[in-house]
């Protein structure tokens, strides 16, 4: 069992050296098919996942060891008995090779690891229950992450809060990793060719176009939607769905983007509300007026028997009509 982990801000350096001796024993291995492609330079280590103060569950029970994982073994001959013991590594954190090529930024290790090892260590999750794809994503790695999913990585594992490696792209508005999430395509034998559930959601019952529609990033809400995210799915909680999201962000450009995209503009939440009921309580009238014009119902009563006009503090600006005449002369209100 390790120590308990710093802050995000006092990283410990264990998190991202553990096993690098089994690392550099790694860099003797035979080359894997194929060019490989440069490595990067430095990055700035994240503040947030990988240094987590809180200690993470007790590892998955089909993690260890690595040695007695099912698969194909490496041609004989190939391997030195040290390069074997480094294949089967796993850290105190969890972390297999795999991880540790990715946290250490080495495309070349990585290769191999994906060359020699079977399909399905590329799954085994760490004491955070993060896979390798997980990491690759947090750091920003997208060629990591093309180079992950060609081979049967499993973009569908949730870590301990419930979020896929797609989920955290866009929790971090890491908009290649997520592209190559939604567009890249495991080699044949390698898995299915589309395994990702958009309306999967994490245990804040938040999906991916929620999530995004919260970061305010239409970019990778355009991706989300163009690869079959449900527009209307409800969020876990209290049912709001990204169009909710949307006026709560308070950014009207952003609910009309949703409305051009087809969002159902009277869409309920668990309590009844609409849209136009959370713009009205909340005195937001540009996007009130917006969502009127989009054909949102003024007199829809939600579990409180409350209407957006009850709410409003102008109901009259939510009144369903506006060209009230009398004798031929329009009708004005005053104060």
């Amino acid at each position: 069992m390790s120590e308990a982990r710093k802050g995000p801000d006092e990283a410990d350096e264990s998190q991202y050296d553990s096993g690098i001796e089994s690392l550099r024993s790694l860099r003797s291995l035979p080359e894997p098919p194929g060019p490989c492609p440069p490595p990067r330079g430095p990055v700035e280590e994240p503040q947030g996942e990988r240094p987590d103060p809180a200690p993470g569950p007790a590892p998955r029970p089909d993690a260890r060891p690595l040695s007695g994982s099912p698969g194909p073994e490496p041609p004989a001959g190939a391997l030195s008995p040290q390069q074997l013991e480094a294949l089967t590594y796993i850290s105190e954190d969890g972390d297999t090779l795999v991880h540790l090529a990715v946290i250490h930024e080495a495309p070349a290790v990585l290769l191999c690891c994906l060359a020699l090892l079977p399909q399905e260590v590329l799954d085994i999750q760490n004491n955070l229950y993060q896979t390798a794809l997980h990491l690759a994503v947090h750091l920003d790695q997208p060629s990591a992450v093309r180079a992950l999913v060609l081979k049967g990585a499993s973009r569908a594992l949730q870590d301990r809060r419930g979020d896929t490696a797609l989920h955290v792209a866009c929790q971090r508005q890491h908009l290649d990793c997520a592209r190559c999430l939604l567009e890249a395509r495991p080699e044949p034998g390698r898995g299915p060719p589309h395994s990702l559930d958009l309306q999967l959601q994490n245990w804040q019952g938040l999906a991916c176009l929620h999530i995004a529609t919260l970061q305010r990033n239409r970019r990778l809400m355009e991706l989300l939607l163009g690869n079959g995210a449900d527009i209307d799915a409800q969020e876990g909680t209290s049912g709001k769905t990204a169009l909710h999201l949307a006026v709560e962000t308070q950014e009207r450009g952003l609910v009309q983007f949703l409305l051009q995209a087809g969002a159902r503009v009277d869409a309920r939440m668990l309590n009844g509300c609409t849209p136009l009921h959370l713009a009205a309580g909340r005195g937001l009238s540009s996007i009130a007026s917006t969502l009127c014009e989009a054909g949102a119902d003024s007199l829809l009563r939600n579990v409180e028997d409350e209407t957006p006009q009850d709410l409003a503090e102008d109901p009259l600006a939510l009144l369903p009509f506006d060209d009230l005449k009398i004798s031929g002369k329009p009708l004005r209100c005053s104060n």
